[in-house]
């Protein structure tokens, strides 16, 4: 799929978050270091990647940031990205492993709210 024009900047952070969610959700199953927790706190990882993986993949559908749907699943993507790789996970014990991962995805959760403000403002 090939997106360009004002919104492929938007689809692009949207497809980056799902490839890593997908390796994360890979690893967690070969449990191939570093690979994450089955579970934390609040709920099971693997199907908590399931559904961010889902909400991302929907967010492209919808538009990204085309539409007002499409915004509001790509702002609840970014929101879920961040529970896997936000700022937290710079005081990781692992982060010597994990870093890349958790820039790239810092960096698309940022183009991505950049791109639906934007949007906003520009009406």
């Amino acid at each position: 799929m090939t997106v360009t024009g004002p919104y492929a900047r938007a689809h692009a952070a949207l497809l980056a978050l799902i490839v890593l969610q997908i390796v994360m959700l890979a690893a967690l199953y070969t449990q191939t270091p570093p690979y994450p927790p089955r579970a934390i706190v609040l709920f099971a990882l693997g199907p908590f990647l399931g559904a961010s993986i889902a909400i991302a993949a929907a967010a492209m559908v919808l538009g990204a940031t085309a539409t007002r749907q499409g915004a509001i699943a790509s702002l609840l993507t970014a929101t879920l990205a961040l529970v896997s790789f936000g700022p937290q996970k710079w005081s990781d014990p692992a982060i010597g492993e994990i870093w890349p991962a958790v820039l790239v995805a810092q960096v698309a959760v940022a183009v991505l709210l950049a791109e639906i403000f934007l949007r906003k403002r520009r009406g």
